[in-house]
């Protein structure tokens, strides 16, 4: 299992045709830098494919993930390229709930 210490969430689109190396430039172009056990998730303009670049620390981990059904619950493209999420967060984000209401112990919580 990879550890994963930070997740990393970019609110502008990006083309899901992009391999390892042109996510890993994204990466580095959004937040900076490919830090160490943390991962950086990118959707598609539909919101419908989900990509994730995870740095485990020796090397590049890149996942993708597509919902026949629905819309990845993602937010507006802003002045923020990015937002920080937790791994409770991350769970809900990845199985199409809405993350953003997504309590510290788990609970979906009225905002």
């Amino acid at each position: 299992m990879i550890r994963i210490d930070t997740i990393w969430l970019a609110t502008a689109p990006m083309d899901m045709r992009a391999g390892t190396d042109t996510a890993l430039a994204r990466v580095v172009s959004v937040f900076g830098a490919a830090h160490p056990h943390t991962a950086y998730l990118f959707a598609n303009r539909r919101a419908n494919r989900l990509k994730v670049l995870v740095h485990d620390g020796i090397g590049i981990w890149l996942a993708a993930r597509r919902l026949h059904q629905g819309k990845f619950v993602w937010p507006m493209e802003s002045a923020s390229q990015q937002v920080s999420l937790n791994r409770t967060q991350f769970d809900a984000l990845v199985l199409g709930l809405p993350w953003q209401r997504m309590g510290d112990a788990g609970i979906i919580g009225i905002v």
